[in-house]
């Protein structure tokens, strides 16, 4: 258990120094506007991926994440110089997901509330087809069967 705080730690710092360096040392022109969302650290701290989100179009997101991966030994330089641990983990970057998957259920949720209105509008003028009352009650003593 103390490893996978420890590995906690160790990504939120590693989401810190990442973001910074970003923002102020990597100079890549192929670099769009990045926001690191979030660091998963193996709990052996060998391994760490960082999650980006790009802002603009398909070839924005492909240019920066070129600029990533030459940037990659710089960043893993500089994380190794500030957070002292014996082992630098090696640095993956992977574009989060999380925006369009938010998307995509924000539009479901949409589709869903549009046919719900539709159906709540079309039950507004239904009635049923055998009348007001159905059902047969105590006071019928004739069988429409017989």
């Amino acid at each position: 258990m103390a490893d996978a705080a420890r590995a906690r730690k160790l990504a939120d710092r590693i989401r810190v120094i990442v973001a910074e360096m970003l923002e102020t040392k990597v100079k890549d022109p192929r670099l769009g506007f990045v926001t690191v969302t979030d660091v998963r650290v193996t709990n052996d701290l060998q391994q760490a991926t960082v999650y980006y989100t790009v802002l603009g179009d398909d070839s924005e997101r492909t240019s920066t994440a070129l600029a990533l991966e030459s940037a990659k030994g710089v960043l893993r330089s500089e994380v190794g110089r500030q957070t002292g641990v014996r082992f630098t983990p090696s640095l993956a970057f992977s574009a989060d997901v999380v925006p369009e998957t938010a998307k995509h259920i924000e539009d479901l949720l949409a589709a869903a509330a549009a046919a719900d209105a539709e159906v709540s509008r079309v039950a507004a003028g239904a009635t049923y087809a055998a009348g007001p009352d159905a059902y047969r009650t105590k006071d019928d003593d004739t069988d429409p069967a017989e």
